[in-house]
């Protein structure tokens, strides 16, 4: 008798475990698809704010339409992205443009006295400084969630519940990495 209580107690351990350690993973990746959101959310924000600061700038810089085209694309592009990977892709190539306007803008004093310019620049600094916040948990908490399935024996329920590791949010080119260069010498 006393075998197979020792039995049923190891195996209601075991089903405790299992279930325990499938809870922490389901509650791991929920955190981690919240975190995305978060991403997502400080994005749209600031694709948000681009037709009012093309619109801004449109007078000034006539001659730069071309980064001001970019920028509509990217925008027009950014609501047809599905993936992490695509958004995020997206994501540094608008911050190219968005820092090109920017140093750009330093050379029109009357943009850069323009308040409604004022405004949209300091809206997008205040979300840029929200992406990269937003950016950094994101990583942090998908850093916890891969360490998470791959360390044992986690692993063993996170592969019997097809659970896979998720991509860090990161820039994918050297290009992306570099100042922005601009000339006015054209």
């Amino acid at each position: 008798m006393f075998i197979i209580i020792l039995i049923v107690v190891i195996i209601v351990l075991i089903i405790a475990t299992i279930i325990g350690i499938y809870n922490n993973l389901v509650a791991l990746k929920n955190k981690v698809k919240n975190a995305w959101s978060q991403i997502d959310v400080q994005l749209q924000r600031r694709f948000d704010l681009i037709p009012n600061l093309v619109e801004t700038v449109k007078g000034y810089m006539g001659y730069e339409s071309d980064v001001l085209t970019q920028v509509t694309e990217l925008r027009t592009s950014w609501a047809k992205a599905g993936t992490i990977g695509e958004k995020a892709e997206l994501d540094n190539q608008l911050s190219d443009c968005l820092k090109t306007i920017m140093a750009v803008s330093e050379n029109y004093p009357e943009l850069k006295a323009d308040s409604s310019f004022l405004e949209l620049q300091e809206e997008l600094k205040n979300t840029e400084n929200k992406i990269t916040y937003s950016r950094q948990f994101y990583n942090d908490t998908v850093t916890m969630y891969n360490t998470k399935i791959q360390t044992i024996p986690t692993n063993i329920i996170a592969g019997m519940f097809n659970f896979k590791e998720e991509d860090l949010f990161k820039i994918e080119n050297d290009e992306a990495r570099k100042n922005v260069k601009v000339d006015f010498k054209k």
